[in-house]
């Protein structure tokens, strides 16, 4: 959860900036001479807020998309983890009685990956270590089999490769656990719409309307920035990715 709360402190942090910029065009309002209010000046000034606009638009528009498409690659790894961990369980299975070991290996690496990305009892994450969960061990198990036919030989080449297909995307999934956004290129938005806010309050009217007007807007911004902050954390938050696939999965080894 602790990634939820850092979303949602800098999601009120930008709202308070955005807020705070039209109030301050509503201030500036009041004090600028009157000849820096003329028609000539608001052209020109809504000419500048019109390519800031534009450009701010277009880079919220891709970095929604952006992290939308992230979030959901990493939601179809970790379903297509889920369902490589149950076909190998099942070949192993076909394996034999020798296979037993293996299967207990892969349930205890996989119940060390539910607990790494998905700590119980919403205590905070733990440090990623795939190494850490057994995943190679149950690899050296595989491979120390001794096939006793054709079949097992096959089975366990198969085995093999679904093996290491599960270790590349339990790789890929705890490479991609981090948030992929930049500060810099964070701060560098939210100054741009400050800036389209400050405009915003520069030429209103000062009257209830218009600054309900503004802190719906203000809202609406910050929430469309918090919502791609959560989907860039996708295995903390209040919209992380389900664990139910891997659970599932884990409930199923050894039957």
């Amino acid at each position: 959860m602790g990634e939820a709360v850092s979303a949602l402190a800098t999601a009120g942090v930008i709202f308070s900036c955005l807020f705070g910029a039209a109030l301050l065009g509503l201030l500036l309002r009041t004090r600028l001479p009157e000849h820096h209010l003329s028609s000539e000046s608001k052209d020109v000034v809504k000419l500048g807020m019109g390519l800031l606009a534009t450009m701010a638009a277009l880079v919220l528009s891709l970095l929604i998309a952006s992290a939308k498409t992230s979030h959901d690659t990493r939601r179809t790894e970790l379903i297509y983890l889920a369902a490589n961990v149950i076909l190998l369980d099942r070949l192993m299975a076909h394996y034999g009685p020798d296979a037993r070991a293996a299967r207990d290996v892969l349930r205890t690496a996989m119940s060390g990956t539910l607990d790494q990305m998905w700590p119980p009892d919403g205590a905070p994450p733990r440090q990623r270590n795939p190494r850490a969960m057994g995943g190679e061990a149950f690899y050296d198990t595989i491979e120390a089999l001794s096939p006793q036919g054709e079949a097992q030989r096959l089975v366990r080449a198969e085995a093999l490769k679904i093996a290491t297909d599960i270790g590349r995307t339990r790789w890929l999934l705890f490479e991609q656990a981090g948030g992929s956004i930049p500060l810099p290129f964070l701060a560098l938005l939210v100054f741009w719409i400050a800036v389209i806010f400050v405009s915003f309050g520069l030429f209103a009217p000062r009257n209830t309307t218009v600054i309900v007007t503004l802190f719906v807007c203000a809202v609406s911004v910050s929430g469309a920035l918090f919502l791609i902050l959560e989907w860039d954390q996708p295995f903390q938050g209040f919209i992380q990715i389900s664990s139910g696939p891997l659970r599932s999965a884990l409930a199923t080894l050894g039957q």
